[in-house]
């Protein structure tokens, strides 16, 4: 044990030489600009390693990688001089953020709080309400689920114009997209769900006379909640993919969907980034906040067990 613990400290003056000789090598043969970014990267890494072995690693670790992959992005950007239509630098993302504050919270708005929102709750509240009627009928299961299965899988460059085309240019049409992405998923975990239940479970319930509505409330419902949950975290990411896309279909003058598709026309490459920011940190919100929803009603699964 103690020769494990000191063999680190030996083997690191080797490894700092060996790491230095490689960035020489590198600078020799391919730049300087390489070697660089090679060892702000090692400097980095090993900043990393060392904060994941504190205490505070929990939620300082994820952190500091970030930073890490936004320090390596400017850096690779700034040393290579890459064009701002092919990649701009995160700095040049941050400026397009501040300048466009106002535009980019009115495409906000009309993306995710009217589009993605409203169709996530119109088609998961549809898709839980559904399950529970599939759950008790073998006809609707055998019949409805295989139907999910084949509109789940039609493309949504396929159904996005024509939902367009019939509910129109504003918001409900994008709503209307998310609606029919999200509906299967939710339905198909949640009957997944209220069918996950032993024989021997469902057969306490009936010694005890309990009725369809202390079945479901007891038994089936807790044991479903996990798949909802999970069914309810998919959709947050297919809402907010289908609202923006559909927004490439016909949308007013404003919207994430519509910004991105107009200033790509434009080359105005740190605008459309700065919109993908915008949706890359929504959905990330939006997705942890399920989660934590989650934690908190399914403390006592197994899948929960174990999680800080």
């Amino acid at each position: 044990m103690t020769v494990a613990a000191h063999r680190p400290a030996r083997l690191a003056p080797w490894g700092l030489a060996l790491g230095g000789f490689v960035l020489i090598g590198v600078a020799f043969l391919v730049g300087w600009q390489l070697a660089l970014v090679l060892a702000v990267w090692l400097a980095l890494w090993a900043v990393n390693v060392g904060v994941a072995r504190t205490t505070a690693g929990t939620w300082a670790a994820p952190v500091l990688f970030g930073l890490t992959l936004l320090i390596l992005w400017e850096l690779t950007v700034r040393l290579f001089n890459v064009p701002g239509v092919i990649l701009p630098a995160p700095t040049q993302i941050a400026v397009a953020l501040a300048e466009n504050t106002n535009m980019l919270r009115a495409d906000f708005v009309q993306t995710v709080l009217k589009g993605a929102l409203g169709g996530w709750l119109i088609g998961s509240t549809a898709g839980i309400a559904t399950a529970l009627l599939v759950a008790r009928s073998d006809f609707l299961r055998r019949g409805l689920l295989p139907v999910g299965n084949f509109v789940a899988a039609l493309p949504i460059v396929g159904t996005a114009p024509i939902l367009v085309m019939w509910f129109g240019f504003g918001w409900e049409s994008k709503a209307a997209v998310v609606v029919v992405m999200v509906f299967f998923p939710v339905l198909v975990n949640t009957v997944a769900g209220l069918a996950d239940t032993t024989s021997m479970q469902r057969d306490l319930m009936r010694t005890y006379g309990a009725s369809a509505g202390q079945d479901l409330r007891y038994l089936r419902a807790p044991s479903a909640l996990p798949f909802v949950f999970n069914g309810l975290k998919i959709a947050t990411t297919l809402a907010l993919i289908g609202a923006i896309v559909a927004e490439f279909f016909g949308s007013p003058t404003f919207g994430l969907g519509f910004r991105i598709s107009t200033e790509v026309g434009r080359l105005n490459l740190p605008v459309v980034w700065a919109a993908i920011v915008v949706a890359a940190v929504t959905g990330s919100l939006w997705y942890g906040a399920i989660a934590m929803l989650e934690k908190r009603l399914t403390f006592w699964h197994p899948s929960q067990r174990g999680r800080g």
